[in-house]
């Protein structure tokens, strides 16, 4: 059986008939085994200290308590390959500050994750990590260690703005654990996904700033008990924020 070959067939080389290539199935059958994987997990039934650094409280109350997102809106196969790779770039930050002679910890002796817990479990903080010794780089050990792996743009502005003007919701995670695990310090480094450069910020503690994050934390939780919805982040729905909600239809409908 031959292959029609001459203009106007419709062939293109890759191609299965007219229709789907094999790349473009083989990737759907990837991006729904990840779908499936990602709602198989047991979603939080606590705030994230992850998640303090969002600015729209009422989002956050949202997720605490797992309403669902606007139709089309949960994370897709595209999304969970980053969130992924950036589990893959983390690990690799890891192994090259060990080889550098940093005694980087991320992991307790039986296995689980260093943080913290507070308000009866309901708000929790996963690290990184923690340095506890390394060479001498002006850093006094022991200090929090937070991975972040992002684009090139993204990179760029961080390294050009510091890590409160361009990642501020990373800054507020970093203060919160900071506050809670009594430590002064955070190294914060930042991977370029698309080129391997490293950036690695020193962060100082700020007390007040977290605990006005952890009274935050507060009167989300308060909110959620009482089943309320924090007043909207701005008074139009074509704020930008709220342009990029996955609750945006939810919320400017008035629904719960």
């Amino acid at each position: 059986m031959g292959i029609d070959l001459n203009h106007g067939s419709g062939f293109v080389y890759g191609r299965i008939g007219h229709a789907i290539s094999v790349s473009d199935r083989v990737n759907a059958l990837i991006d729904a085994a990840l779908v499936a994987r990602n709602r198989r997990q047991q979603p939080r039934d606590y705030l994230g200290g992850s998640r303090i650094g969002e600015p729209c409280a009422r989002k956050l109350v949202y997720e605490v308590t797992h309403t669902p997102k606007d139709e089309g809106r949960d994370f897709d196969g595209a999304i969970l390959r980053i969130f992924d790779a950036g589990h893959q770039f983390e690990t690799l930050s890891i192994c090259w500050l060990r080889g550098a002679g940093f005694d980087l910890r991320t992991e307790r002796a039986d296995g689980g994750q260093f943080g913290f817990e507070t308000a009866g479990g309901r708000l929790r903080g996963h690290i990184d990590g923690v340095i506890v010794a390394g060479p001498d780089v002006g850093l006094h050990w022991p200090v929090l260690w937070e991975h972040k792996a992002v684009g090139a743009k993204s990179w760029n502005d961080l390294v050009k703005r510091g890590l409160r003007a361009s990642k501020p919701v990373y800054y507020a995670q970093v203060q919160l654990y900071m506050g809670y695990l009594e430590l002064e310090t955070a190294l914060v480094t930042a991977l370029n996904k698309d080129t391997e450069a490293l950036h690695h910020e020193v962060v100082g503690f700020d007390p007040p700033f977290a605990q006005a994050l952890s009274d935050k934390a507060v009167d989300i939780l308060r909110a959620v008990e009482a089943g309320e919805l924090p007043p909207r982040i701005a008074a139009d729905r074509d704020f930008y924020l709220c342009r990029m909600c996955a609750y945006a239809e939810r919320c400017w409908e008035g629904e719960r």
